[in-house]
C-alpha cells in the first residue's frame, strides 16, 4: 500500500462492551515494531509536523477525537479520527500532523519500525525536495 487510507476494524459487539483488534496481514500489510501512543495533548496543540523516509503506520483514535492532517507532496488531505475501530494507514513519505485533539483523546500508533532518528524528516521543505527527487 503506498496511499494513505482509512481502514475499517473489526468490531465485535457486546452487551458487556465491544471489542477491535488488528492483525498482522489481515488490517495492516507491515511487521510493526513498536507501539506507542500520545496523550494529555493540551488544547491547540500539534503533534507531528514530519515525515519518515521509511516508517509505515497505523493511527488509532482509542479515546476521543483529533485531525490527522496529509501532506503527499502534492496535495493536503484531512481525516478525522473518532472511532476506535477506525485506523488510518500513512504510509512512508507522507508529511503529517495531528491536531484538534479533544480533551482526553488518545491516539494509538503502530509503526513498521523501531525508533530511529535519522528516519525523521523536520523540515517541510527539505521534504518536499525528497519528494520531488523520488517522484
Amino acid at each position: 500500500m503506498n496511499k494513505a487510507k482509512l481502514i475499517q476494524l473489526p468490531k465485535i459487539l457486546d452487551e458487556r462492551g465491544n471489542l477491535s483488534f488488528i492483525e498482522k496481514g489481515n488490517e495492516v500489510d507491515f511487521d510493526f515494531k513498536r507501539v506507542y501512543w500520545i496523550y494529555d495533548v493540551p488544547g491547540g496543540e500539534i503533534r507531528g509536523g514530519h515525515a519518515f523516509r521509511e516508517q509505515k503506520e497505523l493511527i488509532v483514535a482509542l479515546s476521543g477525537s483529533f485531525d490527522v492532517v496529509l501532506h503527499d507532496g502534492i496535495t493536503e488531505s484531512r481525516y478525522l479520527l473518532n472511532r476506535s475501530f477506525i485506523g488510518l494507514y500513512v504510509p512512508q513519505m507522507y508529511w503529517r500532523s495531528m491536531q484538534n485533539f479533544s480533551t482526553n483523546a488518545v491516539a494509538m500508533v503502530l509503526a513498521s519500525t523501531f525508533y530511529e532518528e535519522s528516519d525523521y524528516i523536520l523540515d517541510f521543505e527539505t521534504y518536499l525536495k525528497l519528494k520531488n527527487k523520488n517522484a
